[in-house]
């Protein structure tokens, strides 16, 4: 056995290089804040898997405060593997593959196993161009990059192909784990410290347990052929595997091997991904957790997860009590995945000010003002989609269909991309205002700011729109006529509020 995550200083922090119970104690302390070999795609999972591994050895220690010392660490972390004195689960070499290793269920024989030449080959990341982010570039590997390609695949891994299946914490094979979650930043940005987030997320979890409820860490038992573990059987912080890798040493080196499996290791496909994460919306009704797809983490997506009504806000995004002084990042991470493959990482970062933790960042003000600063949106749009069109069909208005309207999509996604950056800021500045006059203001202001951000857009894609010479002049002329006349209509009433002033 060699890489003994218990005792040697395998991860790498801007703090010196640590054990994990050592890393678990300077986070404690709040020392750690980077993780320089971490990759950007990696970090809800490691995040996660840091939180849920805490949260278990605590709970099944009988502690509720964060030591700070490493030994405590440990000896909270041998508790959840109590048949193995020679620490053999947190190896990641382990020379009888009869027994487990560190994300490593024991092998069961029989199986035909595929070399793997690097951690990045091993992780999870699958992309439609190899040029996202390249695959088998890690030739000099360290321990740590095979610790973080291990905790990737193993808890956010979807379907493969035949025999390779994904994890139970996600409604189906082709959708993913999503992280939606609320996390410490360091003051006047949107960098989240990484000690206070995970420190903030373990102390939430824990005053809702009240013992270990099942199994734990899956790796540590036999994984035969038969039907996958029941749900009902697990804690709901259990660590997943998803599929049979084995590390091993060749001389300096560590190189690895995967195996397939007749079934999933958890069955759980009527759970739809409903397993009690902390970090998964869930849907109301249909008891599903959240699949990004292969969008983006757009407002549009956040607004109908956080304030549509039809899903739970996860427990980790709501606001906890003390949080009302501290700056707080609302962070949404995932892959976008398609059928056995991903669209590449998604992540999106949003400052939450003070003031709306204060106010209640998910009350029924938001709610409302939500809607409303979208219909702004929406009005907008419509006037630019209305005004490009015109072009398309050589300005004439009763010529104008399905055709035309669609001649001003690149158009209207350039602008919608645009103002998605002005979404939130725009919803804290409204949700938080005292007086209408106040409101009436920003909401000019906004109307404003999305007017010029249409017309820019108009001016880059009229010249591109086809329409016959002959009628280009009419058609730009009605075009940029109906343009402004829509933008009118939408600032109609604040006009006719200075003509009263007037």
């Amino acid at each position: 056995m060699s890489s003994n995550l218990l005792t040697e200083p395998l991860i790498s922090t801007d703090r010196g290089s640590h054990s994990l119970p050592g890393l678990f104690a300077a986070m404690s302390r709040g020392e750690v804040a980077a993780f320089p070999a971490l990759r950007p795609h990696q970090r809800p999972a490691w995040h996660m898997f840091c939180v849920q591994l805490a949260v278990l050895a605590l709970d099944a220690a009988g502690l509720r405060d964060l030591p700070e010392d490493e030994d405590n660490w440990r000896r909270a972390l041998r508790v959840l593997t109590p048949d193995f004195a020679d620490d053999a689960p947190w190896h990641l070499i382990q020379t009888d593959r009869k027994h487990p290793a560190f994300l490593q269920p024991p092998d069961p024989g029989g199986q035909k196993w595929t070399p793997v030449a690097t951690p990045d080959a091993l992780d999870m990341l699958i992309t439609s161009r190899n040029h996202d982010i390249k695959r088998e570039i890690a030739r000099e590997p360290e321990p740590q990059d095979w610790i973080f390609a291990l905790v990737s695949l193993q808890t956010m891994e979807g379907y493969g192909g035949k025999d390779s299946y994904g994890i139970a914490r996600m409604n189906g094979g082709s959708s993913s784990r999503a992280m939606i979650a609320l996390a410490p930043a360091r003051e006047g940005s949107v960098e989240v410290d990484p000690s206070a987030w995970w420190a903030r997320d373990l102390r939430t979890l824990l005053t809702r347990r009240s013992g270990i409820a099942g199994l734990t860490l899956l790796w540590l038992y036999p994984w035969g052929d038969g039907p996958g573990l029941d749900l009902d059987r697990l804690d709901p912080m259990f660590i997943e595997v998803c599929r049979r890798i084995r590390l091993s040493q060749a001389g300096d080196r560590i190189t690895a091997e995967r195996s397939t499996s007749k079934a999933a290791r958890v069955a759980a496909k009527e759970a739809k991904g409903n397993t009690g994460d902390p970090w998964a919306p869930l849907h109301k009704t249909e008891n599903k957790s959240f699949t990004l797809g292969e969008q983006d983490w757009s407002h549009e997506v956040l607004v109908r997860l956080l304030y549509g009504g039809d899903w739970k806000v996860p427990d980790l995004a709501l606001p906890q009590p003390g949080e009302e002084a501290a700056p707080l990042v609302l962070i949404a991470e995932a892959f976008a995945r398609g059928n056995s493959k991903t669209d590449g990482f998604r992540s999106r970062l949003v400052p939450v000010p003070k003031a709306m933790v204060k106010a209640g960042l998910f009350g029924t003000k938001p709610v409302s003002v939500a809607a409303e600063v979208q219909e702004d949106i929406d009005a907008i749009e419509t006037a630019l989609r209305d005004g490009l069109s015109l072009i398309a069909a050589e300005g004439d208005r009763k010529k104008r269909g399905k055709p035309h309207y669609a001649r001003a999509q690149p158009a209207r996604d350039a602008y919608r991309h645009a103002v998605d950056q002005l979404f939130f800021p725009e919803l804290w500045l409204r949700a938080s205002a005292k007086v209408d006059a106040d409101f009436t203001l920003m909401r000019r202001e906004f109307l404003t700011a999305l007017a010029a951000i249409a017309r820019r857009e108009f001016d880059i894609a009229s010249s591109a729109i086809p329409c016959a010479s002959l009628f280009r002049p009419r058609a730009e002329a009605r075009s940029r006529d109906a343009l402004e006349r829509g933008i009118a209509k939408v600032l109609q009433p604040f006009q006719q509020q200075d003509a009263q002033d007037a």
